[in-house]
């Protein structure tokens, strides 16, 4: 019996070149898929495997970088195959953040039309955004990019048939299913409804990307000139965020 063979069920090994392996666990975006994915990641960590240099969460895979004259991608696939038994099971809280955001029309440039589109008042699509318990499925595309699982089904909307060339560092979008967080600027296709003036990415910082694949994010409403006051201390390094809470 080969380690395919015994791989979970819907899990397959996929070859990534010659130094990367990635284990994919499915073919959707949902909590379960991601719970598995971040559950490997944390085993393969502790597993401390020689060769094993990187890995990268994904929706609903990992990617195992190896190091291929430490560790062959047969070998690899050895040592990760008793790692995947039994990683069902609950979703890990992760951190919990809750982040500022000022959905104000000169930030939230797409607040109206999301509004028209969805046949809802600005003040609901506010409400219902702010109000969603979101999920950080990946941080990936730029350093410290989040993309948020857990958007209201009725703020679900295609991307912008014309993207912006400049999306500025902290906007939150949506589109599909997700919210995201742009970390530094940017272009981008997403529809924006507000504006954190939280650093997602700061190299002052260590780690220098705020939040994790696995943690989970609520946004507070705050005006325009309280989002002023807080970015000029984020500007200046003064502004420290902290976790609500460490789930279990």
């Amino acid at each position: 019996m080969t380690a395919a063979d015994q791989l979970p069920q819907g899990a397959k090994f996929l070859a990534a070149g010659d130094t990367a392996l990635v284990v994919e666990f499915g073919n959707r975006v949902e909590e379960r898929l991601s719970a598995s994915v971040l559950a490997l990641a944390r085993r393969v960590e502790a597993a401390a495997i020689a060769g094993v240099v990187e890995t990268v969460p994904t929706f609903r895979s990992l990617m195992v970088h190896y190091d291929p004259l430490t560790i062959s991608n047969a070998q690899l696939k050895g040592r990760l195959q008793p790692l995947l038994s039994g990683l069902a099971g609950s979703v890990s809280a992760g951190r919990h953040w809750r982040l500022p955001a000022c959905y104000d029309r000169t930030l939230g440039l797409d607040l109206a039309e999301v509004a028209e589109r969805t046949g809802l008042s600005e003040a609901e699509v506010v409400a219902q955004h702010s109000a969603a318990p979101f999920r950080v499925y990946m941080v990936g595309f730029l350093p410290g990019f989040a993309y948020l699982g857990g958007l209201p089904a009725a703020l679900a909307l295609p991307r912008r048939e014309n993207p912006r060339l400049k999306v500025e560092a902290g906007s939150i979008a949506i589109a599909m299913s997700m919210s995201v967080i742009y970390s530094i600027e940017s272009p981008g296709g997403w529809n924006i409804l507000a504006r954190t003036p939280v650093a997602l990415w700061d190299l002052r910082r260590e780690p220098s990307a705020l939040v994790s694949a696995g943690d989970r994010v609520n946004f507070a409403p705050i005006s325009r000139a309280e989002y002023d006051e807080l970015a000029g201390k984020a500007r200046a390094g003064e502004l420290r965020m902290t976790p609500q809470s460490q789930g279990a």
